[in-house]
């Protein structure tokens, strides 16, 4: 007889948890010939999509934020769209706009670059915030309304918005409200010496090795999701996500903690690694692992402790410190 959680869905079971952990495994490889030794950016992108969120890729110059971008659209059987955002981009480049035709007398629809299954949103922050507020309603409900017209964007649909946070000439910061979209956000790093050398050896011949082929259908991304949607929580964890969410409000040094999306990120996308690992269980330590990069940005830190070198993520570490994990029954 098949576990039914609180809801009278069933659970997701072991055998499937084990398929779900190999069919993961094997796209992370895939990214992983595009984007060299960096799987576990790769890692928490997929998880990032699999989780039905958006994903923010924060960091410096020349680190494969692009490259990890088009490498995880290019692995779905779906559409893709790029949209480099300048200080002129206009809102109606990224939704579309509706325009009279003169041959049937009628205004028609022209779908913007937001209309695809996966969008990346490259330096996004270079962006007016009057074009960036135009991903809000559909970063929130996958739908566009123009003219008054509401329109869905399908699914899956994931925006994967990228920015370099040393260079702020011509930029504008993220709004906390825009931030709170993103489900999680990472930086890639620049790679070790052996990841390194395997780059610069394969420079000839980057651009059939940066190839990648595309491995799920639309269909097969919203089965992982439903699948992972289903990964069994504890109460006690449920408990333990409460308590790490409710601290960082008032932890030393900070104007605004984690809201309740944030404590729905983290449990949705620490449901989504249990099942990348094979289980159909979330322990705490799947918490802990995605308690910065589904926090953090969601925390606003005070000016004067931001001067003295507190950051978002020492306030998370803290309160990881600080906030017991539930103990094993066993």
């Amino acid at each position: 007889m098949q576990t039914l959680d609180t809801t009278g869905a069933p659970l997701l079971e072991a055998p499937a948890a084990a398929q779900f952990a190999g069919r993961f495994d094997a796209v992370v490889d895939t990214i992983g010939r595009a984007l060299v030794g960096k799987p576990d950016a790769i890692r928490l992108s997929l998880i990032c999509l699999l989780s039905e969120g958006h994903l923010l890729l924060e960091d410096v110059p020349g680190t494969g934020k692009t490259t990890l971008a088009k490498a995880l659209a290019a692995t779905i059987h779906g559409t893709t769209s790029r949209i480099q955002f300048t200080p002129d981009l206009l809102p109606s480049d990224v939704t579309g706009v509706t325009i009279f035709d003169q041959s049937v007398g009628a205004f028609e629809f022209h779908p913007g670059p937001i209309f695809a299954s996966i969008v990346l949103a490259d330096e996004i922050n270079r962006a007016s915030p009057k074009t960036q507020s135009a991903l809000l309603e559909v970063m929130e409900e996958s739908a566009v309304t123009v003219d008054g017209v509401t329109r869905p964007v399908g699914a899956p649909f994931m925006v994967i918005g990228t920015q370099n946070p040393i260079e702020q000439a011509g930029t504008y910061r993220l709004p906390e409200a825009q931030l709170d979209r993103f489900l999680l956000r990472t930086g890639i790093g620049h790679p070790d010496t052996d990841a390194a050398l395997a780059i610069l050896g394969a420079v000839g011949t980057r651009a059939s090795r940066a190839q990648v082929e595309p491995m799920l259908t639309t269909e097969d991304v919203g089965d992982l999701v439903d699948q992972a949607s289903r990964v069994y929580v504890d109460p006690s964890i449920l408990r333990y996500i409460t308590g790490i969410v409710e601290a960082t409000r008032t932890a030393t040094g900070v104007g605004l903690g984690v809201s309740q999306r944030g404590a729905i990120a983290l449990l949705r996308t620490a449901k989504t690694l249990a099942a990348s690992r094979g289980r159909h269980y979330v322990i705490p330590d799947d918490v802990k692992a995605l308690a910065e990069p589904a926090l953090a940005h969601r925390i606003s830190v005070l000016p004067e402790a931001e001067f003295n070198g507190l950051t978002a993520a020492d306030v998370v570490a803290a309160v990881l410190r600080d906030v017991p994990p539930p103990r094993s029954s066993a």
